[in-house]
């Protein structure tokens, strides 16, 4: 399986991505032209080569209208996060009604050299997708990431500052910022094609930001509330590590977040940040292989005394029932001498809850012990056998230089009752008319 892993021990932002992702490619030089030649607002691209550490890798440079929107930079602490509403009071005049914003070509006052720069102060939503929708010479398919990732900030803001998503707007320069990154990496993402995208847990730094609203706590709140339900953590370095939009593209595409897994790397990618650390200020997209058959699966087990033999049985068949991989028990000695079971379940970590749910539910146990646990299968099918008797299914299992199979015992049992004849007989037939 084709598998990306993005390593974020030093936070994520556009620009970081972009820079990492764009040297997994074969030709870094051709993606940043073919940027350049999108014609976004204003924008330019250009790669610089930088070290971190000792470590060389990329920064990715855009500029708007010639300038560096310097407070863009992750790492940088006065920096506005680049939205606003109208609750907020600003001098400054919108060229033309959003409400009425028709897209007719006439009533925008602009030329399709899309120097939309030069009429708005601020963006909406609304504008956003007008850029993208009608203008990025790009697939449908990174316009919807694009949008999906501007919906997950502009939700973000609209929580954070408790006003509708069609209220908010994200200042000039910020949003070509912005819309240049966040193409740019969806942009890479459909270049490099991977079947699943594994995501580490997030630093986000620690400490307090400036931004236009004032002094906020690390992370943002529109940060925080992107990486909901994401594993995420702190520590010592003071700042913002991880910005909304490096959230947003996490957040839209990762197929998990956890460890890295077990891999064979074809290709290695350091996204630079502008700021020194006494850490490498860098994300590490790391491309490779894993196998299809390894997964990550949540144990969990707990003892129980107080049961009987029946209860344990009915614990265990309906857990079963109810998705687990496995459900077994060993016996064991308790406290006090007393013989007791050790009721051992192993999940799906995205079943993990519900899982825990019906062991308290089912059991007398009052705690839950987890661990977790690569777990290695083969490739398995079915072969039907027909036979004069019935139907035999053969369960065929391959991997690792190996193969196994075996007759369904279901399947045997019903002819041997049907026929009068034993299990093994019932095998010898189907082998017989297993071709």
């Amino acid at each position: 399986m084709r598998t990306l892993y993005l390593d974020c021990g030093m936070g994520a932002a556009g620009d970081m991505l972009t820079a990492a992702l764009s040297e997994l490619l074969p030709d870094q030089d051709a993606f940043f032209e073919k940027m350049n030649a999108l014609g976004i607002p204003g924008v330019h691209f250009e790669k610089e080569k930088t070290q971190k550490c000792g470590i060389t890798g990329t920064h990715s440079k855009v500029t708007v209208n010639g300038e560096e929107e310097e407070s863009l930079d992750v790492h940088h602490h006065d920096h506005d996060h680049h939205h606003d509403h109208e609750d907020h009071h600003h001098d400054h005049d919108h060229h033309h009604d959003h409400e009425d914003h028709d897209h007719d070509h006439e009533d925008h006052h602009h030329d399709h050299d899309h120097a939309h720069g030069a009429h708005h102060h601020h963006s909406s939503l609304h504008d956003i997708e007008h850029i993208v929708r009608d203008h990025l010479p790009v697939s449908d398919r990174v316009k919807d990431d694009i949008m999906a990732v501007y919906q997950l900030i502009a939700q973000a803001e609209s929580a954070a500052h408790g006003v509708p998503v069609d209220q908010i707007h994200f200042h000039e320069v910020g949003t070509m910022d912005a819309v240049a990154d966040i193409t740019a990496v969806c942009m890479l993402m459909e270049e490099l094609s991977v079947d699943q995208v594994i995501v580490s847990p997030v630093h986000v730094g620690s400490g307090k930001v400036r931004c236009a609203h004032g002094i906020l706590p690390v992370p943002a709140p529109a940060t925080a509330y992107i990486l909901k339900d994401v594993p995420i953590y702190g520590g010592r370095i003071q700042g913002e590590l991880c910005t909304p939009t490096g959230a947003a593209l996490l957040k839209h595409f990762a197929t998990k977040f956890g460890d890295m897994p077990v891999m064979k790397t074809k290709a290695i990618g350091y996204g630079m940040g502008k700021k020194d650390f006494e850490m490498a200020n860098c994300v590490r997209a790391m491309l490779g292989e894993t196998a299809d058959d390894v997964s990550r699966v949540s144990e969990l087990c707990c003892n129980i005394d107080d049961m009987t033999a029946e209860e344990i049985g009915f614990a265990t068949e309906t857990i079963l029932a109810s998705g687990a991989l496995e459900v077994f028990t060993v016996s064991t000695g308790m406290k006090k001498s007393r013989p007791g079971i050790l009721l051992e379940v192993m999940c799906r970590e995205e079943d993990r809850d519900r899982m825990i749910e019906l062991i308290f539910l089912h059991t007398t146990t009052l705690g839950v012990r987890e661990q977790f646990s690569r777990r290695y299968t083969m490739t398995r099918s079915i072969k039907t056998i027909k036979t004069p008797y019935g139907d035999v299914r053969k369960k065929v299992s391959t991997g690792y230089g190996t193969s196994h199979e075996k007759y369904e015992y279901e399947d045997l049992a019903s002819i041997a009752r049907k026929q009068g004849i034993s299990i093994r007989e019932a095998r010898q037939t189907a082998s017989d008319f297993d071709k």
